[in-house]
Parts: structure tokens; sequence; C-alpha cells
């Protein structure tokens, strides 16, 4: 029997969270870079390294709650910015 469990938090489309995976790696690369660092670090990880959450979540040394909640915000500001045409996490 194991002791130690990883599991991989995943969610779908939750409550309206902008679908970014046809966005151009340039683009979003960008968006990403505007972010504030506690969100850059996961938006980095998940939706530019394309690494898994578990992965990311231990490397930052996060809980994979936290970081759900970090790429759930990161998404939105993306999202919100991409929408407005201004930078994300300056709403």
């Amino acid at each position: 029997m194991a002791s130690f469990f990883d599991l991989d938090i995943s969610f779908e489309d939750e409550g309206g969270t902008p679908d970014l995976s046809k966005l151009p790696a340039a683009q979003l690369k960008a968006a990403i870079d505007q972010l504030p660092e506690a969100l850059r670090e996961v938006a980095m990880g998940v939706l530019y390294e394309k690494r898994t959450m578990s992965d990311v979540s231990q490397a930052l040394g996060i809980r994979q709650g936290e970081l759900v909640t970090r790429l759930h915000r990161a998404q939105l500001a993306i999202g919100m910015s991409l929408m407005s045409g201004g930078r994300p996490g300056s709403h």
C-alpha cells in the first residue's frame, strides 16, 4: 500500500473560465508575463509549459487547491485582458 498519493486535480470550464487553448503561444506568453508573480508562476507552468497541476504545485510548494485557485484567477485575468486590450491583473 502506497503511503503517498499523487492526486492530480483537474477541472472542466468552471464558472465561465475562458478557454485559452486556441490562443497563439506568443500571445499567451505575453499575457502571462503581465500577471502578478504568484499567478504568473502557476499560469506559466500549467498553461504555457503544459505541466501537470501536481508537478507545478510540488515545484512551487503549494497545495493543489491553492494552485487551482491561482490558475482560475490567472485565466480570468488573461481573458479580461484579451477582451479589453489591457494588461492582465490590472482590473
